[in-house]
Order: structure tokens, then sequence, then C-alpha cells
């Protein structure tokens, strides 16, 4: 069975001006589990809307977004948070770590929903990123690459079936981007973790086997924004 499975899904938005556009219309899409799928497109091509939808973050208006098994789609608002919380984690461009809490904390942070946190998981994530020896650093001491690997091992820390990465490398250069990328894949294969990473920059999505541009799958990619 398919850990991803996603039909006739459409997301529209209604302009200013009252007109309703269809950024997102995807016929077919699927995943199976611990697999790792880069998707490309341009900025505006609605990946982050796409990644939302599936994280339950918003709701389609047509379709059906199934992961395990589960329709997201015709959930409540609690039990999509409650399917978030404890089957996908979520690695944000700008990594939203929380300043006023060590690195330690933030990963913490992200079992706060599940049965309890476990200091040694949370540890042990921080070694597997290399950076067991910034537990009780702040974000603001580390530099943005660093900031990245905090951000990588708090997406693993609920333990999820599903990995979301929106642009993960925007924010560094050519190389460094290629090690971020690199660490990425590692841990969620480490974890048993699928992979849906998404990017703009094609070169940095060569390594995947399986690689799609949005503009394939969206039928209406030429009205998507993000």
């Amino acid at each position: 069975m398919a850990l991803l499975e996603i039909t006739h899904l459409k997301k529209n938005y209604r302009s200013p001006d009252n007109q309703i556009h269809t950024v997102l219309d995807v016929p077919e899409f699927s995943m199976q589990p611990k697999e790792q799928v880069g998707l490309c497109g341009r900025s505006g091509t609605g990946k982050t809307t796409f990644l939302h939808l599936i994280a339950g973050i918003l709701t389609a208006n047509e379709g059906q977004i199934k992961l395990d098994g589960q329709d997201i789609q015709s959930m409540r608002e609690s039990e999509r948070d409650r399917v978030r919380a404890f089957q996908i984690g979520y690695i944000f461009q700008t990594f939203n770590l929380l300043q006023g809490y060590t690195c330690l904390e933030n990963v913490l942070l992200g079992m706060s929903f599940g049965p309890g946190s476990d200091r040694a998981y949370a540890t042990e994530l921080l070694q597997k990123v290399g950076m067991e020896d910034r537990l009780h650093h702040y974000p603001r001491q580390l530099s943005t690459g660093q900031q990245q690997r905090i951000a990588v091992a708090r997406a693993l820390a609920n333990r999820p079936k599903l990995v979301l990465a929106d642009e993960p490398t925007g924010n560094l250069d050519r190389q460094h981007a290629m090690t971020a990328l690199q660490l990425i894949r590692e841990v969620c294969k480490a974890n048993g973790a699928a992979l849906l990473l998404v990017s703009h920059d094609r070169h940095i999505l060569k390594s995947f086997d399986h690689c799609w541009d949005l503009a394939t799958i969206n039928k209406a990619s030429k009205e998507a924004v993000q």
C-alpha cells in the first residue's frame, strides 16, 4: 500500500476582484514507504501550497490526500493536527527555530504532541546531524548551516512516516546545499522516513532516483502561486 496517495486534488483561491483561480490541480500523485522523491518547480508554481495540503495545514477544495490509508481532507482540524504531530515531519526554509530555546529544547519541542519527551532520542538525533557539541547553544549562536541541522533533527523528533522539506537548502550556497541535502536524505533513510523535498534548484535534485517537475503533475501550473 502506498504511504501517500493523492487523487483529483484541487486548491482554489479567490482573488481581490472576486475571481476564483485554481492554483493546484493534481490528478494523481503517490509515494511508497521510505521512498525519497524530489519535486522541482519555479517560484510561484504552488510547491509550498502542495506541501501545506499534504501536511493538513491547508484544506483542498476537491480530492483526497491519503496518508497511510487515512484521508486527511475528510478529517476535522483537530484530527489533522494529530496526524501532523505524529506522522509528519516538516523542514521549513526559514527553519522556524525558537530563539529562546536551546538546540536540545527545540528538538524536544518536536515531541511535545507525542506521548512524552525522550531526551535520549533527541540527543541521538542531534548526534546524527553532527550537533552533539551544541546541545545547549541557542539558535542565534549558530551558523545558518548549523541551524538547518537542528531543523532536520527536530523534523524527525516525532518519528514521522513522512518528512516534507520546503526549499531546505534555499538559504545555502551550492556547496553547503549539497552537504545539507545529503544529510537530510541520510537521516531520513536511517530513521525509516519517506522524504518529499521541493526545490527550485534542479541541480541539487539530480541525486534523487525519482524527481518530478511540479508543472508535469499540476494541470493548473500556469496559474499557480505560492
